[in-house]
């Protein structure tokens, strides 16, 4: 009969801890919720009336649109770049006396190149008799026709020293 009473004593003992265990639970759950709504009530009267949540949600949406945005727009801006060497844009004109007779500087020697120095050399001869313009394919800085005094003095003009050999 002992038995029975420290048997049943321990089975009072476990329903008390659970009984206890379920008013600690009963507890925690009402002061959660009551965090929540505080929690919610704050974020709102952070944000003038928005939660202050969903507006940061928002924005690092925006910032993560913005950065794929960014990284398009550099990727266009590069080919651009690689793009723009392919561009006519090292352009220089010398005017000159052709010959001896003639005078006003009427002729003329135009370079146009791109980047990698490939182009052409126009050269316009006045004379009074006549009147001529010659081109000369250039490529990577080099002619294979003979380029006259004024050509070179042009087109050394539009390259860095150190691409005229």
């Amino acid at each position: 009969m002992n038995m029975n009473f420290e048997f049943n004593l321990f089975n009072v003992i476990i329903l008390i801890i659970n009984i206890a265990l379920i008013a600690i639970y009963v507890l925690n759950s009402i002061k959660l919720t009551k965090l929540r709504k505080n929690y919610s009530d704050f974020m709102t009267k952070l944000g003038k009336g928005n939660n202050i949540n969903e507006m940061l949600q928002e924005y690092v949406k925006s910032v993560d649109e913005i950065k794929k945005e960014n990284n398009e727009i550099e990727r266009y801006c590069q080919k651009l770049d690689t793009d723009s060497k392919n561009y006519l844009k090292k352009i220089g004109l010398v005017r000159y006396n052709a010959y001896k007779d003639t005078g006003s500087n009427l002729s003329f020697a135009l370079a146009i190149l791109n980047e990698h120095n490939t182009g052409i050399v126009l050269n316009g001869i006045y004379g009074r008799d006549t009147s001529n313009i010659y081109a000369k394919p250039i490529v990577e800085g080099k002619c294979e026709y003979a380029l006259s005094k004024e050509e070179k003095e042009e087109f050394i003009h539009p390259l860095p020293e150190q691409a005229w050999k």
